[in-house]
């Protein structure tokens, strides 16, 4: 006769994952105040930086006994409280929030759309939410696409649909974000190769002519389904996407980063590029070739349309990229973009993530070592520094232009506080 056991296994380490893969910002309390919520292999711990002490606090950690892939911070429409989505290798996408009078997690959501383990066709290895948090976009490194509307139901408790699809056999995703469209309806921006021509093609010309596609995804609420909206190419070397404001507050597009330059595109813009600059001395290797490997954007408080990028090379070295609009007779932007510039701004060590906060304070999750926390001295406006503009040089991708430098030196935009382990 079969017998159940009351005996249940866990696999835990010795010393807990502290390679932290991604880091999000939110108000998980319900207050004004800024959380941090870190994913490092099967932990995921809520940290709440100390700006009277200058230093990070472990509020909670908690391993989830399974992998996490890419996580997600939302708000829904008149909330003052921050959820999080969590894309891991289970095969389902979960929704949590943080009970601060408990110190806990709690568990809202969990949906099953795949089969578990970290596999190229089952969604979790990008996520990506709506500004206005109205829906979540949750895709695999290959074909497949589920979009998720989050709503409120009558007891305005949160609410997930079932998943509309989105996709495309015989397609590669290299990066993916949400872009602002205000309460348009939502679209998600992500770079693609389409290698089913090269799949059947044993000349190798296909490879030659294979083209990197940025894609718009649209989900239209009315009808409740999802089109591609629209796609166009972009620099073969692109290698990660970041948001950029949009409504009010900017123009609203993204920043497509690749070897050596970085383009603003928007499907009724222009396209706008600008070099990023190398390290000026006897060191430097006219060979190799600098790509942005993290980065944030912050806006900035009491001035509609102002807003940075800090995005971060390969080197390590940061540089503060803005983005001038053209305004109308008043002086208002008018959502129309005039330019890019961008100016080193400091060196800080390589990132997996960076987060801003309101409170002049910067987190860096480090690739390797402890993480740091910073604090802003100043913002670089008023500096020497030189700039670059993107008026120098070609928006075409393939097209050639003079590379530029800039001097490192010392740190001077900011005060380090300390180092310090999760």
């Amino acid at each position: 006769m079969a017998t159940t056991s009351n005996m249940f296994l866990y696999s835990l380490t010795v010393q807990p994952p502290t390679n932290v893969t991604q880091a999000v910002l939110g108000q998980f309390a319900g207050t004004r105040e800024q959380l941090i919520i870190t994913g490092a292999g099967s932990q995921l711990s809520l940290l709440r930086p100390d700006p009277s002490q200058g230093k990070v606090i472990t509020l909670l950690s908690h391993d989830i006994f399974g992998i996490i892939r890419s996580l997600a911070a939302f708000r829904l429409a008149g909330s003052n409280k921050d959820y999080l989505i969590i894309a891991s290798d289970s095969g389902r996408i979960t929704i949590i929030e943080y009970l601060p009078a408990q110190n806990r997690f709690q568990r809202l959501h969990l949906e099953t759309f795949g089969k578990s383990g970290v596999r190229r066709v089952i969604p979790g290895e990008y996520l990506a939410c709506d500004p206005k948090g109205r829906a979540c976009l949750i895709a695999s490194t290959e074909k497949n696409k589920l979009v998720y509307v989050l709503n409120r139901n009558s007891q305005a408790e949160l609410t997930i649909s079932s998943p509309l699809e989105a996709h495309k056999p015989g397609v590669l995703v290299i990066s993916m974000v949400a872009l602002d469209v205000g309460y348009s309806n939502p679209v998600f921006a992500a770079l693609e190769i389409d290698y089913s021509e090269v799949d059947q093609d044993s000349t190798g010309q296909a490879m030659e002519e294979l083209d990197t596609q940025l894609v718009y995804y649209e989900l239209d609420l009315g009808l409740n389904h999802v089109v591609r909206k629209w796609s166009d190419p972009v620099d073969p070397t692109a290698s990660i996407l970041f948001q950029v404001p949009g409504g009010n507050d900017g123009p609203s597009g993204v920043l497509v980063c690749g070897e050596e330059n970085i383009t603003y595109r928007h499907s009724n813009q222009e396209a706008f590029r600008v070099a990023i600059p190398r390290r000026r001395g006897a060191t430097e290797d006219p060979n190799r070739k600098r790509t942005i490997v993290s980065g944030i954007m912050h806006k900035l408080k009491g001035n509609t349309g102002a807003f940075f990028f800090l995005l971060q090379t390969d080197d390590g070295d940061l540089f503060k990229l803005s983005i001038d609009m053209i305004e109308d007779e008043e002086g208002n932007p008018t959502g129309e973009v005039k330019r890019l510039k961008v100016k080193y701004f400091d060196t800080v060590p390589v990132a997996s993530s960076l987060c801003i906060l309101k409170s002049g304070f910067l987190y860096v999750a480090t690739q390797f070592g402890n993480y740091s926390f910073y604090q802003f001295e100043k913002l670089g406006d008023d500096d020497e520094e030189l700039e670059f503009y993107s008026d120098d040089f070609p928006a075409d991708p393939k097209a050639s232009y003079e590379p530029v430098y800039f001097h490192p030196g010392q740190p001077k935009t900011w005060l380090w506080l300390r180092a310090f382990l999760p």
